[in-house]
């Protein structure tokens, strides 16, 4: 699992059909305390929690995980947004993001 933003959305005129009515987002992993961009932009399944551009959100990052959140086996996602987070605490240090 990392924390990322949301960057972006992806619009698709043809999903697999295991994935129709589900929203594909770009995340950026951030530093969870300072919020500085700290990898490469992913795209991620919306896990049905309402992410949307500007939110940070915490994604899971595995396949057979991804698939059990979503009580799917055969949808084709590895990489999903969890959760919007509203703050972490980290050694010491807080930092709200709602």
């Amino acid at each position: 699992m990392f924390v990322a933003k949301v960057v972006g959305s992806v619009w698709a005129t043809r999903k697999h059909p295991d994935l129709k009515g589900g929203k594909l987002l770009l995340v950026k992993p951030v530093e969870p305390v300072s919020g500085e961009y700290a990898g490469a932009t992913a795209l991620a399944l919306d896990g049905g929690v309402g992410a949307g551009v500007g939110d940070t959100v915490l994604v899971l990052d595995e396949g057979g995980s991804a698939r059990k959140v979503i009580k799917n086996d055969n949808a084709p996602v590895r990489t999903l947004i969890c959760g919007v987070l509203d703050s972490v605490h980290s050694g010491g240090k807080d930092k709200k993001y709602a």
